[in-house]
């Protein structure tokens, strides 16, 4: 994990003031500021609509009863977006839009999910069994649980929780 913030914190900063310099050599000192002040104008106004989208979509999906886990990822992945655009410097702005346009936020999700898929289910499954008796008689493997499914009318349960 160390590397990965040294790399962060000390070879990006450095990779952006280095592509910044370029392009103010290119199209000037003045167009450069004025594109970076624009972008994150842009961001900052994509992010909002964009945020508006996931926050209603997260919303739909818990009225419909379903878990909103791509809805919550969209969120996370637009507010990493809007932050990397208001961030000064081009490269950070290329990962912003990235994470802010659907269509490649769609392929940034999935590629997540296919990367932590099953870290996520084991630290759900650890977190769940702090405190209580789930999962309950575990075997050790991932996934096989001994217990019993029961199956639940809608219609009974009280007021509220269905």
């Amino acid at each position: 994990m160390l590397p990965f913030l040294l790399l962060l914190f000390i070879a990006v900063p450095i990779a952006e003031l280095a592509v910044i310099i370029q392009v103010g050599e290119q199209i000037g000192v003045w167009w450069t500021i004025a594109i970076l002040i624009a972008d994150s104008i842009l961001g900052s106004l994509l992010m909002r609509s964009q945020g508006r989208i996931a926050w209603r979509r997260f919303n739909e999906a818990l009225q419909r009863g379903r878990p909103p886990a791509r809805e919550v990822l969209d969120g996370v992945l637009v507010i990493f977006g809007g932050a990397l655009l208001l961030t000064p410097g081009f490269i950070t702005d290329i990962f912003g839009l990235v994470f802010l346009i659907p269509p490649t936020r769609a392929l940034v999700r999935a590629l997540l999910v296919r990367r932590f898929a099953d870290r996520m289910i084991v630290a759900a499954r650890s977190r769940a069994g702090a405190g209580t008796n789930w999962p309950p008689r575990a075997t050790g493997r991932p996934g096989d649980v001994d217990g019993t499914a029961v199956d639940v009318d809608a219609d009974h349960l009280p007021r509220g929780t269905a």
